[in-house]
């Protein structure tokens, strides 16, 4: 076994990573940029480097400067996570070339496997059956559209060298087939620095179902089962389990053992996903997609019905040692759900978030298990995947798994930065994902209904109970009269104590309950029900959901819309920087027209005109950040003319 080991990520992954070093006794290196000095895996890690600024352009996605922090630090083996470039295989052989052990496959493996396309030529002619679609590499635009409208819309358009869902897009009609190549191509060069695209027959209703592969360098491959990750938003996962209700024995069996073909197809080593399309009417008709050649973000639901730490056999399977178990051995127990804590607002489009976090809580223990990277204080950018942290349920049976999920994301608290926490675990209890009838256009049909529209009362009740709270004298001295929010007025009656608040629209809002308010909690009661959040700041959260609730002046908002001469302003739906500029000021535009586009935690937000008129106003240009809510430009409505 190694001595020292460096961590070439951040987040929860590094945290995860350095536990298992630690349990095995191994020394830990954790990296880090600027945007990550005081970061989570960094102050657990045994040692750090500094690699760069916050840029992971620049740090971490920076071979070389990973490669000096290993040599500076004495590792001797360099784990990558996933992720940045845990899946590049220049940086495999670059570690093979600088003396270090690269904790994943070979790199060829990760060629292979990483070309999409390269891929599924190669795992089809060890037997397994692959989804219809393109063929060759490098195809234009023409090329891809006619390939598309041959296999038959709708299809879906796939970067070669990508994964995790980016870049992704589902075409169902030809005529948007130029925009949605051309928009997949930018993502795609953004994400993976490649813009090659492949084009396969989409499956209505699919189920995305992978085989967790473990193999090692004596000849030795094995599956240890499968996980359901048919829970996805844009061709992103959100929530896996494992194992699968849908997966008999024998189809289990079946998909295992092509698994373990592809991963011997292209001489794997290590722990790896061979992730397969899975009609839902016809499980026993499935087809190979891609496989991933690094460790999974839901690992975890395997370790737990297995009781295997994958991270410990990567290490142990790039020392060299052989695997200890064979297929027979491996026993599948149990029921494991996993849920992703992302910093993404549901109430506005789940749309990425940022802040800092303020107040956190995670729940651990009794079949319940986080795996997160946050602590109080973190900073919450728009610098890298916004993926915070993964909560984890184990229990004897499905059921028991999903009711201590849904238990533990009602008391995972994030305040400072919005999540999707609440929308999870209201996910969780619907009644299609309870009976196991998933797909992977569920949650895209559902979503809408899992996202309360209205602001509840007890919540500006507590808001107002805060307030209030921080303008009552301490007792001590003297009290001035007219600071007692009492609502007292001199020769009239008294007026009841309001507060103009705002959580996305602004309210008058009058308290009217009985309030107790501790320095992380409030309390308010309100006809009869008792409602208890945790508080910071300007924040409240309660089961799993959290609300920002301001200050609202509307005089300040009266004139502000009075200098603007009544134009709309564009606002930054998120944290973010501006890629594209279309306009200038003085430029005519009309209703919906696409004007800047806002790039975010690797996702691409389109700002449009809300009318027909004249750009008054550009405060943004190529390559500037920008806070949420910011303003970045003005369009002044054309003057109606009477008829």
């Amino acid at each position: 076994m190694f001595d020292t080991v460096l961590v070439a990520n951040r987040g929860e992954i590094a945290v995860r990573v350095i536990r298992t070093l630690r349990a095995l006794g191994v020394r830990s290196v954790a990296v880090f940029s600027d945007a990550d000095a005081d970061a989570r895996h960094v102050r657990e890690a045994d040692t750090a480097v500094r690699i760069g600024p916050p840029s992971a352009a620049e740090s971490y996605l920076s071979v070389e400067r990973l490669l000096e922090a290993a040599a500076r630090s004495g590792a001797q083996a360099v784990h990558p996570g996933y992720g940045f470039l845990a899946e590049n295989a220049g940086f495999a052989r670059a570690c093979a070339e600088a003396g270090l052990a690269f904790i994943g496959p070979p790199a060829d493996a990760i060629s292979l496997m990483g070309d999409k396309i390269r891929a599924k030529e190669t795992v089809r002619a060890a037997g397994v059956p692959v989804v219809p679609g393109s063929s060759g590499s490098g195809l234009t635009d023409a090329e891809l559209a006619d390939a598309a409208r041959e296999i038959g819309m709708p299809v879906l358009l796939k970067p070669s060298a990508g994964g995790g869902g980016k870049g992704m897009r589902l075409v169902r009609e030809p005529s948007a087939l130029a925009d949605e190549i051309a928009a997949a191509r930018r993502e795609a060069r953004t994400s993976f620095g490649d813009d090659t695209l492949l084009v396969e027959r989409w499956i209505d209703r699919p189920r995305h179902i992978e085989i967790q592969v473990l193999a090692d360098a004596h000849g030795n491959v094995v599956h240890l089962g499968e996980r359901e990750c048919s829970l996805q938003r844009r061709h992103q996962k959100i929530v896996e389990e494992a194992p699968s209700v849908l997966l008999d024995e024998a189809t289990r069996a079946a998909m295992g053992e092509a698994a373990v073909q592809a991963a011997r197809s292209c001489g794997y080593r290590g722990a790896g996903t061979v992730e397969f399309i899975v009609p839902g009417n016809d499980p026993s008709s499935y087809y190979f997609m891609e496989m991933n050649t690094r460790l999974q973000v839901e690992h975890p639901v395997t370790e737990l019905i297995t009781g295997i730490d994958l991270v410990e056999w990567q290490l142990r399977v790039a020392a060299g040692e052989p695997l200890p178990f064979t297929q027979d051995r491996i026993r599948l127990t149990g029921h494991a759900v996993e849920a992703r804590i992302c910093a993404e607002d549901p109430a506005r489009g789940f749309l990425p978030s940022g802040g800092t976090v303020l107040r956190l809580a995670e729940p651990q223990g009794d079949g319940v298990r986080t795996d997160s990277g946050l602590s109080e204080g973190t900073e919450v950018g728009s610098l890298y995947d916004p993926m915070l942290s993964k909560v984890i349920a184990y229990g004897p049976d499905r059921a028991t798994a999903l009711r201590r999920l849904r238990a533990a994301l009602a008391d995972t608290v994030t305040l400072g930065v919005p999540t999707n926490a609440g929308f999870l675990r209201r996910l969780l209890a619907h009644p299609a994902v309870v009976a196991g009838e998933l797909d992977t256009g569920l949650v895209e049909r559902v979503a809408a209904d899992l996202v309360p529209t209205d602001v509840p009362d007890e919540v500006y009740e507590a808001a107002a109970a805060v307030r209030l709270d921080a303008l009552r004298p301490d007792g001590e001295g003297w009290t001035d009269p007219f600071s007692v929010p009492s609502g007292w007025r001199l020769g009239g009656r008294p007026r009841p104590v309001g507060f103009h608040l705002r959580v996305q629209d602004p309210v008058e809002y009058v308290p009217r309950g009985t309030h107790t308010v501790t320095e992380d909690r409030v309390s308010v009661t309100l006809d009869g029900v008792r409602h208890t959040f945790r508080r910071a700041a300007d924040w409240l959260g309660r089961d799993g959901d959290a609300w920002h609730v301001r200050d609202h002046d509307p005089v300040a908002a009266s004139l502000d819309r009075a200098a603007h001469g009544g134009a709309d302003s564009l606002t930054a739906p998120m944290p973010g920087t501006v890629t594209v500029v279309k306009v200038a000021v003085g430029d005519e535009v009309t209703a919906g027209q696409s004007l800047l586009v806002v790039e975010a935690m690797k996702m691409e937000h389109v700002i449009c005109a809300p009318h027909a008129g004249t750009v008054a106003e550009l405060d943004v240009r190529p390559g500037s950040t920008v806070a949420m809510d910011q303003v970045l430009a003005v369009v002044a409505p054309h003057e109606e003319v009477a008829p």
